[in-house]
């Protein structure tokens, strides 16, 4: 009886693939055999799972991205951080090959009493602390598969105050899927104290579909679960709006052109001071954005799939397009 009322609860709760194809909600093995496997040659991945090869080709292209302090490759170099930093006291490091926000360390402040490094939460690290976490970057322990990486000192982004109290101790980003050039689904990715200031949606981010035509917050949840308020903050979620909204989609449909691959997905972040920024490249974006939105990605893919001469559209063209096809609201 117990097992019954399990099973009962679980096709509550959850839709059969079926429903969920006639829905238009695409599964893991569609994104990576139909999109992921035939739009992305496995020669461009160093591109985007190299955060410094991310940028140096950002920067070829003009597309906006956080400076780059300077990198460091190996031990010898670890005792150059402090060469690198200069007179920065705000600045983050992370892996050149990092994922889910692994390794990230982000430095607010220096304390003119102890000379100390304080982080976001207030904590404050010693240099010893900061050049071990950098030694255990070169190591692999944030890398993918574990493998010898780099670090990347960049410039702190000072997120736009309009997004005050929608994030909990770290930086709003936006995720924009882009497929052939075309930016087709957008979310904001919020983060918690149960995220440790992540932007990540399986460390307990908060993550909000956005209006492709409007950017306004078109539904919100927390471990796929619908939630109307910030857990930490109690910012009504349904106001977020994300400002200089046609700015935003022009640069993640550039980085088609820029890198290649034809599905991806782009990180932006809204600098106070510059604006929309790349933040990172994605060869293999999540599919929990569909949960955000409440909507699938196989009909708008298989809209773009279906254009004739679409490799003739400009960036402007594309993201007009995006807009008038995949919005929710209307001005």
């Amino acid at each position: 009886m117990i097992l019954l009322d399990k099973i009962k609860d679980f096709a509550q709760r959850y839709a059969s693939p079926f429903e969920m194809a006639e829905d238009g909600i695409m599964g893991m093995n569609q994104r990576n055999v139909n999109y992921i496997g035939r739009y992305n040659k496995r020669s461009l991945y160093p591109l985007v799972d190299n955060k410094l090869l991310t940028k140096k080709i950002a920067l070829k292209n003009n597309v906006k991205t956080p400076k780059l302090l300077g990198s460091i490759k190996n031990l010898p170099e670890v005792n150059a951080d402090l060469d690198i930093i200069g007179d920065h006291t705000e600045f983050c490091i992370k892996p050149a090959h990092g994922s889910g926000g692994k390794g990230i360390l982000v430095i607010k402040d220096k304390s003119k009493t102890t000379g100390n490094f304080i982080k976001t939460s207030g904590q404050e690290i010693t240099e010893h602390e900061l050049k071990r976490h950098i030694t255990n970057i070169l190591a692999g322990l944030f890398s993918l598969g574990g493998k010898p990486d780099i670090a990347l000192i960049e410039e702190l982004i000072h997120f736009d105050n309009v997004f005050s109290g929608y994030s909990y101790d770290g930086v709003p980003d936006t995720r924009v899927i882009v497929f052939q050039g075309f930016p087709i689904m957008c979310m904001m990715r919020l983060s918690t104290s149960a995220s440790d200031g992540k932007a990540n949606l399986h460390q307990g981010a908060v993550g909000v579909g956005i209006c492709v035509r409007t950017g306004r917050a078109v539904r919100a949840v927390q471990h796929n679960e619908p939630i109307s308020i910030h857990p930490d903050t109690d910012k009504v979620l349904a106001e977020l709006r994300v400002p200089n909204w046609h700015e935003v989609l022009s640069l993640a449909a550039s980085c088609y052109d820029m890198s290649g691959l034809g599905y991806i997905g782009t990180d932006i972040v809204l600098d106070r001071d510059k604006g929309p920024m790349l933040l990172e490249l994605n060869a293999r974006p999540g599919l929990a954005i569909q949960i955000c939105n409440n909507a699938g990605l196989l009909p708008r893919l298989r809209l773009i799939e279906a254009l004739t001469k679409k490799h003739r559209f400009t960036i402007e063209q594309r993201v007009c397009f995006s807009m008038q096809h995949f919005g929710v609201f209307k001005e």
